[in-house]
């Protein structure tokens, strides 16, 4: 079951206006717009966001204990059609698990979410290569190629990941499991880091076990951008642009990620993110309590603009 990794978030919202101009601000390509019915906007590789009317009845339901606006389905990409058919089998062993006239194979999973795979959007691109000069390595970028601009156009590469509240971490982890999802990391008592096996992002998906009422739905998600130099100078332009901060900028250790979150119109939070680890079958998953010494290697908070004398 070669999944590839996130094709497609679908959310229903309650601000279209607002939450079509999040997205472009973010810096995702509008494809479709119409504001009776929703519309859908791309990374540089084609994975996407698409985002409808809460109230629409063509969208899956909320998940349990969740109320609009949220994410209603995630889409999977997968590398073939024998990937198709060998996970309609497994998923039909015990829920239904149908292809619709748009060729996605849904279903639900064991945490309520709805989940849909179809052979992947994903595409090559072209984007400016991004080198780094480090002593004592050859240059990573040629002389007079100036990496600082404060003009540059930054856009999100790729769908990264997404995070689920789940009833039952164990029993989430486990379906996932059977799909072929490996798990890289984790948090004790909390939930799993897991990866498909078309990717070795060191996650796909991360589940945490809901503790109380209010912990539903989707926690947040994110696009990879190209560096941590993307990070910082894309998140400052998004606050410039009246965006609420949540939590960044700063790095993850498990992941290494660097992050930056914002608050959004989506119901759940949305990150800016890059140079995530990879991993291989050679890896061997680590274990860590929660906490704030396990979630970020630094953490900043940004400022205002400074310079001497002013």
């Amino acid at each position: 079951m070669n999944i590839l990794g996130l094709d497609n978030l679908v959310f229903g919202v309650d601000d279209m206006p607002g939450s079509r101009q999040y997205l472009l601000d973010y810096g995702l390509d509008e494809t479709g717009f119409d504001p009776a019915v929703g519309g859908s906007y791309e990374a540089l590789d084609g994975t996407r966001i698409t985002i409808r009317h809460a109230h629409d009845a063509s969208l899956p339901p909320l998940p349990p204990g969740a109320h609009s606006p949220c994410l209603r389905e995630t889409i999977y990409g997968v590398a073939d059609e024998a990937s198709l058919d060998a996970l309609q089998a497994e998923l039909a062993k015990d829920r239904p698990a149908e292809r619709g006239a748009d060729g996605v194979l849904r279903a639900m999973d064991d945490g309520g979410f709805a989940i849909g795979f179809q052979m992947t959007l994903r595409r090559p691109y072209t984007a400016r290569f991004l080198g780094f000069n480090v002593p004592g390595q050859p240059p990573g970028r040629a002389p007079n190629d100036c990496a600082a601009n404060p003009d540059e156009v930054i856009k999100p590469r790729s769908l990264s990941h997404l995070v689920y509240f789940v009833p039952d971490a164990v029993k989430a982890e486990a379906f996932y499991q059977r799909l072929g999802f490996v798990t890289t990391d984790r948090f004790n008592k909390l939930g799993p880091f897991m990866r498909p096996a078309g990717t070795q992002d060191h996650h796909t998906l991360f589940m945490i076990q809901r503790f109380n009422d209010h912990m539903v739905g989707c926690n947040h998600f994110t696009f990879h951008l190209g560096s941590a130099a993307e990070v910082l100078q894309h998140g400052w332009e998004f606050v410039r642009k009246g965006y609420k901060s949540f939590w960044g900028p700063g790095r993850h250790i498990l992941g290494s990620n660097f992050f930056w979150y914002f608050n959004s119109p989506f119901g759940a939070v949305m990150e800016v993110d890059a140079d995530m680890d990879i991993h291989d079958e050679h890896w061997v998953p680590r274990a860590c309590d929660p906490g704030k010494d396990n979630s970020q290697i630094f953490l900043f908070n940004a400022a205002p603009k400074w310079a001497p004398g002013e």
